[in-house]
């Protein structure tokens, strides 16, 4: 990789800054609901899980005991 001079090194950025394109207000609401639908359903899933796996976990060890 060239080395280029701070001075345009700058202007890189700056032309690739130009190129964001930054998401709609719209869009950002519309992506975040999904988020918080899809992070309360793993969380609901993993709880559910979880309860069972320690339903299991107190059966065989009472089974022992």
């Amino acid at each position: 990789m060239a080395k280029v001079s701070p001075g345009e090194f700058v202007n890189q950025v700056r032309a690739e800054g130009r190129k964001v394109v930054w998401p709609t207000m719209k869009e950002t609401r519309t992506t975040a609901i999904m988020v918080l639908i899809m992070t309360t359903l793993l969380a609901i899933f993993f709880f559910g899980v979880d309860s069972a796996f320690s339903a299991i976990v107190k059966f065989l060890l009472g089974l022992l005991g």
